[in-house]
């Protein structure tokens, strides 16, 4: 090739359009003015499976809007003299407590936050869900029968 002296020949070559040993002895240089340059790193969770298992949550103050919203265009159902709203039928999974609510509201809902229920409750309204009793249930424990061994006297 005529390379005549050491050292003529380095740093050449063709390797898929990279330089040449950047992963040895030009490390440092790649670690200094070219950080990105064997490309990306790491994982990245694919778009498809991100919030897949997040319910579509409504604030209490929203639920206020939308109940006026449906008001004004005359879509509001009435129950027991009180307003109606079936959160299933709008899309939204779980009612959240943050806002304020006005007047008294029937809610359908399939879940709900605690502080939630206590303003529907001090509204004047009411949670009507799926599950009747949202309650915790708490697990009594089991009494445990001691085996005793008499051994006999004599």
């Amino acid at each position: 090739m005529g390379w005549g002296q050491v050292g003529q020949h380095r740093k050449h070559g063709e390797k898929g359009g990279r330089k040449v040993g950047r992963h040895k002895h030009l490390w440092s240089y790649v670690l200094r003015y070219e950080p990105n340059y064997f490309g990306k790193t790491g994982f990245k969770t694919p778009q498809s499976t991100r919030g897949l298992n997040k319910p579509n949550t409504i604030n209490i103050g929203q639920l206020d809007q939308l109940a006026y919203k449906l008001a004004q265009e005359k879509q509001l159902t009435k129950k027991k003299g009180k307003a109606y709203i079936d959160l299933t039928a709008h899309g939204y999974q779980k009612l959240l407590a943050t806002g304020k609510l006005t007047k008294p509201i029937l809610v359908k809902v399939n879940s709900h936050s605690e502080n939630a229920a206590k303003k529907i409750q001090k509204a004047g309204g009411q949670i009507l869900s799926k599950n009747k009793t949202q309650e915790k249930t708490k697990k009594q424990p089991q009494e445990t029968q001691k085996k005793t061994t008499e051994t006999p006297k004599d």
